[in-house]
């Protein structure tokens, strides 16, 4: 059949299994939105406030289903919007695909009105970028950009159509949903000489990062740990892959790591490190990291093997297919002196967290294990970027993988309000958003979102009225000067922000009020805010100072 570029662009998109997408309208993207609503009954649109925020919504959405996430925007302004939200997926390997309208070829190049080079702009944040020319190549580019973006590592990417190319009209044919590129398998002998470190090892320590969480591998982590009788830890970004409960599970490593977890990676003699990159906040000192340990590290992007970490044996593979072999190589293996020091480091690490968790305020462990009784295994749990994000990374009870969702790589503030809405629209589930004060004045502007499409998020802030972290820095490292990390003086209401858009607010200020309130935000499957008062000077802990390692742990305050 005969279709417009723009009426291909949306007929592609449902060919390829997108059941939502999100975005705002502009003058270069109105052919696309015309033929969106004429396939309403096939593909939802969710309008949000900001650009930003749409691109935020895509990517918690692929976070939470796996799916690719799309983002639709105009040109120049609406385009540029969308860079801090492709990055932030870029940073993380997040499926995503990003539609955007550009002026008539004709203009392009003479600083037409609302003309930007969007492709030129993204290039360094996405794994590839179209700019369509021709009618005749639109669908088989839709195509290619969700092949690309699935395929091996995750990422971004981006399809700018000029508006000529969308009004132009060329014979549509169905194509089935694009499969993913395969990736290479594991050589034999990689794996025979994995399987022989393992048997050579006592103190081994199996560690996963992001790329599990892509790669569904919770079993195989498990089974391999069972195995080789070995302790698990992961980045921040592997959170929920493995569930809390597990007996093997010691929880993230890292600057803000559980305890357990970042010195018995330091003692290992064997790390297996999987689907991880090796980033600063996970090793701290590079040169002083991990000394003690040999290190296999099996991942999906051979450019990640010896980029910051050497390693004795990499292996670039399907890492489920990899880690499936690795397991049928390895012996049953017993290493008792090895587990009978993680249950020493466990108990040190449950000594030091009593020491640190007050009795007579509200925590934020209070707060996040009073908010996670409301909750299911399947509930999204959404953050921002601060230390709200860190505690709820150590504290809340993840037992389902996807179910964390939070910007790791970018650290991008702002993220975590379009991020909620994205992730409750890909699962029909209530979902939970822990933020801050100074990360949710970022995108608040999302709660009309929230409140027009009666997203059933509860927004959880902790409400410190400083900038927490930098707040935390600057005590510890910058002598007290607290350069604009105070918020007193803003003045705002939450709870009569979200009245204002349409939403229930409630408000807790003593600890006495904690349980109740959280009851009735989670009475009725709507959205509803918490503004949580939180003491100021809360730190996050254990912590690894900037450029440290594990002998310079802090546990514990010093100055209380």
């Amino acid at each position: 059949m005969i279709l417009t570029g723009a009426e291909i662009v949306v007929e592609t998109l449902i060919e390829q299994g997108c059941k939502t997408v999100f975005g705002y309208p502009g003058g270069q993207v109105i052919n696309l939105y015309d033929a969106l609503y004429t396939r309403s009954d096939r593909i939802q649109h969710i309008l949000t406030a900001h650009e930003q925020g749409a691109a935020h919504a895509a990517d918690g959405y692929a976070r939470a289903s796996g799916e690719v996430g799309v983002v639709i925007a105009t040109s120049g302004p609406g385009a540029t919007n969308l860079v801090t939200g492709i990055a932030t997926a870029y940073l993380d390997s997040i499926p995503m695909v990003a539609i955007t309208g550009n002026v008539p070829n004709s203009l392009i190049g003479k600083d037409s009105f609302q003309e930007v080079d969007i492709t030129g702009v993204t290039l360094p944040i996405t794994k590839h970028n179209f700019l369509v020319k021709s009618v005749d190549k639109l669908a088989d580019t839709i195509r290619e950009a969700f092949k690309i973006a699935k395929s091996g590592r995750p990422g971004p990417v981006l399809v700018d159509i000029p508006k000529d190319v969308q009004v132009a009209s060329y014979p549509y044919q169905a194509c089935p949903v694009v499969e993913k590129k395969m990736s290479k398998k594991a050589k034999g002998d990689k794996l025979s000489r994995a399987a022989q470190m393992i048997a050579e090892s006592q103190k081994p320590y199996v560690y996963f990062g992001g790329g599990a969480v892509s790669a569904d591998i919770s079993k195989e982590i498990t089974e391999l740990a069972d195995k080789i009788d070995a302790p698990i830890g992961c980045t921040m970004m592997g959170l929920s892959a493995v569930p809390v409960n597990h007996p093997r599970y010691l929880g993230m490593e890292g600057m803000h790591g559980h305890y357990a977890s970042s010195v018995s990676q330091d003692e290992a003699d064997l790390i297996i490190t999987i689907g991880a990159r090796f980033s600063d906040r996970a090793t701290g000192n590079v040169s002083k990291y991990a000394r003690k340990a040999k290190i296999i590290h099996i991942d999906a992007d051979g450019a990640e093997l010896n980029k910051n970490v050497s390693a004795e044996l990499g292996i670039e593979c399907d890492v489920k297919d990899a880690l499936q072999r690795l397991i049928s190589l390895v012996d049953q293996k017993k290493n008792p002196e090895w587990m009978a020091r993680i249950a020493e480091l466990k108990a040190e690490e449950q000594v030091q967290f009593e020491k640190v968790t007050a009795k007579d305020r509200i925590t934020p462990y209070a707060l996040i294990q009073e908010t996670a009784k409301h909750t299911e295994a399947d509930t999204p749990v959404v953050t921002d970027v601060g230390q709200h994000q860190m505690w709820v990374a150590q504290y809340y009870p993840f037992r389902n993988s996807r179910t964390f969702i939070s910007s790791g790589g970018l650290g991008t503030m702002g993220f975590g309000l379009g991020a909620a809405i994205g992730a409750a629209k890909a699962t029909g589930k209530r979902t939970v958003l822990f933020t801050g004060d100074g990360s949710f004045g970022m995108n608040l502007n999302e709660l009309a979102t929230v409140s027009a499409e009666n997203v059933p998020v509860v927004i959880v802030i902790m409400n410190n009225h400083v900038l927490g972290m930098v707040r935390q820095w600057q005590t510890l490292f910058f002598q007290k000067h607290y350069s604009n990390t105070d918020l007193h003086e803003r003045k705002t209401d939450f709870v009569k922000l979200a009245d204002a858009f349409g939403i229930r607010g409630y408000r807790i200020q003593d600890l006495s009020e904690l349980s109740a309130v959280i009851e009735k935000a989670f009475a009725e499957n709507s959205p509803a805010l918490i503004d949580c008062a939180i003491y100021e000077d809360e730190f996050v802990l254990p912590m690894l100072p900037p450029g440290g390692c594990i002998e310079d742990i802090i546990t514990e305050r010093s100055d209380k």
